[in-house]
């Protein structure tokens, strides 16, 4: 697999990283993440997740995951790809937290479960389930870097939503910023986050230590502009030309693209080997690198779907929407 010059300054952020990482593209960018990955060891936690952040790094082309793992980093411990289960599993993590080790970056995908431990269990120890929380806790400790991958891990995102009920979160579930107070913490949003986000950001701590960082701690390679400034369609919002309804030509804005008020480079960057993005196909931007996502209906596209429902669909074309909760029926 090649990984020349090209790759590297596509992967870090473009332009960016060719004044960030000068000496490494100019002595073989590949050399030196090896000599990096030969001292630096990954742990990767899942908490309340959906495992779409693991499903996004999986997908990773350039590099290909398995490079990747195999070449770049240690990836010690993950519970969705690693090969070993059970105690053989667990042991990585006992021997991380008994020999205080201190040479692995901490990832933790999801977010953490405060109310029981028993919400988000990693495990047993001498037959006794081990919550998330209890390894973030020891294992933060002597981390030498510690990474929140996903809204979910960054924010709290959806497991830490309220109900619309007004009851409160039933998990108390929290940010990895808020579970570890006084730690840095380096924030990777997105749901999912792209894969060169987790990839980049990593061989950006194993070569030059902690990135450049916005006030979400989320590194300005990847997060230093908005949606909006990046936008296939920002010439259409120039001019003045916005789509009514969706499908149409011209920006979205109107519907509730959410493109002015988030941070990525997905325009630029796309996804599945740049193929396409959320605002190229059409779909408009939902704002999930954000502290705010989700936002039940609140604002941007959900907000505006509800009332182009009303407004541009006819009764008898409806489709019932159900509440989950009691099973009554929304709209009909």
């Amino acid at each position: 697999m090649s990984f020349n010059r090209r790759d590297f300054l596509k992967l870090m952020g473009g332009t960016a990283a060719a004044f960030t990482f000068p000496s490494v593209l100019l002595q073989g960018c590949k050399k030196a993440l090896e000599k990096a990955a030969d001292r630096t060891a990954v742990i990767w936690l899942q908490g309340q997740s959906c495992s779409g952040c693991s499903v996004s790094l999986l997908n990773k082309i350039e590099p290909n995951i398995a490079t990747v793992i195999t070449e770049f980093i240690s990836l010690n411990f993950h519970q969705t790809v690693m090969g070993g289960t059970g105690d053989a599993a667990i042991s990585v993590l006992e021997d991380a937290v008994e020999k205080n080790r201190k040479d692995f970056v901490l990832i933790l995908e999801g977010s953490i479960p405060t109310k029981s431990a028993e919400y988000c269990t990693i495990g047993e120890v001498n037959g006794r389930r081990v919550g998330v929380s209890e390894w973030v806790t020891k294992l933060s400790a002597n981390a030498k870097a510690i990474v929140a991958v996903g809204t979910c891990a960054t924010y709290g995102g959806v497991p830490a939503a309220e109900p619309r009920d007004g009851s409160g979160n039933p998990t108390g579930a929290v940010s990895l910023s808020q579970f570890v107070k006084g730690k840095t913490v380096l924030n990777i949003p997105g749901c999912p986050p792209h894969p060169d986000w987790i990839v980049g950001t990593l061989l950006h701590v194993l070569l030059k230590g902690m990135p450049e960082r916005d006030e979400y701690n989320r590194p300005l390679l990847y997060y230093g502009k908005t949606v909006h400034e990046q936008c296939e369609r920002l010439s259409d919002y120039k001019a003045g030309r916005f789509a009514k309804h969706w499908g149409d030509e011209g920006c979205l804005y109107n519907l509730g693209c959410l493109g002015m008020d988030s941070c990525c480079d997905i325009p630029v960057r796309k996804w599945v080997g740049g193929n396409n993005s959320c605002t190229g196909c059409g779909g408009g931007c939902i704002g999930c690198t954000e502290d705010v996502f989700p936002d039940y209906g609140k604002r941007g596209i959900f907000k505006h779907l509800t009332a182009q429902r009303a407004k541009f669909i006819k009764p008898e074309h409806r489709v019932p929407v159900y509440n989950l909760r009691n099973g009554g029926v929304i709209n009909g």
